[in-house]
């Protein structure tokens, strides 16, 4: 996996291309109308940028492909209105005042392959917000400074996803078990948080090569202060699993002390069945003994009587 800079221009322009080949061709539905204060052109564009909107913008032309509300100051995407614009493809919300997202505000943009929600004011990302967006290339989430939690699901179904940036945020920790079973990211913008290098990361500095020059850094502890993420992911092996602590002596102590009294008490049980056994082999033993010293008696007590007579005669 390589971490780079954030996306380009011109990576920003490849995506929008591709965005438009793939069969979005102007659907029949209706397009009439257009938001006050917005300027929508013939390609289904509505460009609705740097207009001080509070709110998001009502009377949208449900053919939609592109919408660009960036530069506002609008504090929530509303679900119900966004997901009648079924054929969007291109949504860009940077630099608002957005506070929380959830699955169900992206819940019928299964064409959206272009999202952008930096510059907002986020503070977590909770389990399949993104999951509808089967199409997602480009996921853009920036320079949200409250951002501190994004969860291990988030990205879980996104299989589409190749570029993703949370640079500038302030992410101390991402579980990255998801994300490597994303079968086409290729490119993960990480730089600018305060990485907590320890236990909780190391799975994460193991696994991404940095190529950013040097601005994907650990913020602590201090002594891993300034140094790059992918330098010290065998280090954080070696010392996580260095030895073991105090409980874990103490769990194999009473692990052996169990394994060693089962052994003693099974041993013990065993000595008594043999004993016992021993015991009954002898006992029948000498009463099959006993019974064969009898049969042989009355044998021999009854050819003596057959014989005594022809001895008298």
């Amino acid at each position: 996996m390589r971490v780079l800079p954030e996306p380009s221009a011109q990576s920003l322009r490849l995506v929008f291309l591709f965005v438009f080949v793939m069969d979005v061709a102007p659907s029949p539905a209706l397009t009439a109308g257009c938001p006050d204060r917005c300027v929508c052109d013939d390609q289904l564009v509505v460009q609705c940028a740097g207009q001080q909107l509070s709110d998001f913008p009502v009377d949208l032309p449900l053919a939609t492909r592109q919408l660009i509300i960036s530069n506002n100051r609008i504090g929530d995407l509303p679900a119900l209105q966004l997901n009648y614009l079924s054929d969007l493809v291109y949504l860009d919300c940077s630099n608002n005042s957005l506070t929380e997202i959830s699955e169900s505000t992206f819940g019928n943009l299964r064409k959206l392959a272009y999202l952008d929600l930096s510059f907002n004011s986020l503070t977590q990302i909770e389990d399949r917000t993104f999951g509808p967006l089967s199409s997602l290339v480009m996921l853009r989430m920036t320079d949200n400074p409250g951002l501190s939690e994004i969860h291990v699901d988030a990205f879980a179904e996104n299989a589409a996803l190749q570029v993703l940036d949370v640079s500038r945020n302030n992410l101390t920790a991402l579980n990255i078990s998801s994300l490597i079973a994303l079968p086409s990211l290729r490119s993960l913008g990480l730089s600018g948080n305060p990485w907590r290098c320890d236990c909780d990361t190391e799975d994460l500095c193991l696994w991404i090569q940095i190529e950013d020059e040097g601005q994907t850094v650990c913020q602590g502890p201090l002594d891993m202060l300034g140094q790059r993420l992918a330098e010290v992911g065998m280090q954080l092996r070696s010392e996580c699993h260095q030895g073991l602590g105090y409980w874990d002596y103490l769990f194999f102590i009473a692990i052996g002390f169990v394994i060693f009294s089962a052994g003693t008490v099974s041993a013990w049980v065993m000595g008594v069945l043999m004993v016992l056994y021993e015991r009954y082999s002898k006992r029948k033993s000498e009463e099959l003994d006993s019974e064969d010293e009898e049969e042989t008696h009355r044998n021999n007590a009854h050819t003596h009587t057959k014989l005594f007579p022809v001895l008298v005669m």
